[in-house]
């Protein structure tokens, strides 16, 4: 059976796994302890020499980084979330690399200071956290303009941008990003999270922190 490891608050993990239920499959999802050094371990340092997450394990085939892995599920069961025509590849790749290099960059700022740091006791960057804000006010526009010509990033069909896009945005509320001020990004987002292969996931990214935190609180 095809593993994924991770964690549950972790975007990239979320994406494989948004991905695996979107093309409905079976799968174990193995949580592994970071604070714990789980990651760094001899056994999983071979499957992942940075010891990072997510990491899949497909009957022994093993693929780290979360771009990789979903172009690879997507493909191994010819899905349409990904194309296969040139022109189609390219505009798909453009959004995907829009999403994870702009606004993740700017998310993982916002996330790591307002999110994550005050669980693990580390200092907030507070120059970090202005610019990552910065970056949201700046590309985000980019992306409502776009979802103003078309349903999905790249036209009316959901695809794996939507789904990348979709996983970096998806601790905005716990990071307390207002996303209301764009009116169609917050109507594709919408309909996104109401579908079976996010909720089959978690209900929310706010949810799934406050279990962690009430979970942290009782140790």
């Amino acid at each position: 059976m095809l593993k994924i490891y991770g964690i549950d608050l972790s975007s990239p993990v979320n994406k494989v796994r948004f991905v695996a239920n979107a093309l409905g499959l079976s799968y174990e999802f193995v949580r592994v302890n970071i604070m714990a050094g789980e990651t760094q371990t001899e056994s999983y340092l071979k499957m992942h020499p940075a010891g990072k997450i997510p990491v899949i394990d497909d009957d022994g085939f093993i693929l780290f980084e979360s771009t990789a892995i979903a172009k690879y599920l997507i493909a191994k069961n010819n899905s349409d979330l990904y194309p296969s025509e040139l022109k189609a590849i390219a505009l798909e790749d453009q959004w995907i690399d829009f999403g994870s290099f702009h606004i993740g960059t700017a998310m993982t700022r916002v996330t790591f200071n307002r999110v994550l740091a005050p669980i693990i006791n580390a200092p907030v960057d507070t120059q970090s956290l202005k610019d990552g804000l910065a970056f949201l006010d700046r590309f985000l526009p980019i992306v409502e303009t776009q979802l103003s010509k078309n349903k999905f990033l790249t036209g009316e069909k959901m695809s794996l941008a939507d789904i990348n896009l979709l996983s970096i945005l998806d601790p905005a509320e716990a990071g307390d990003v207002n996303l209301s001020g764009y009116q169609n990004l917050t109507k594709w987002r919408e309909n996104l999270m109401s579908q079976e292969f996010y909720t089959k996931c978690h209900k929310s990214f706010t949810d799934v922190l406050q279990a962690m935190k009430a979970s942290l609180q009782k140790t």
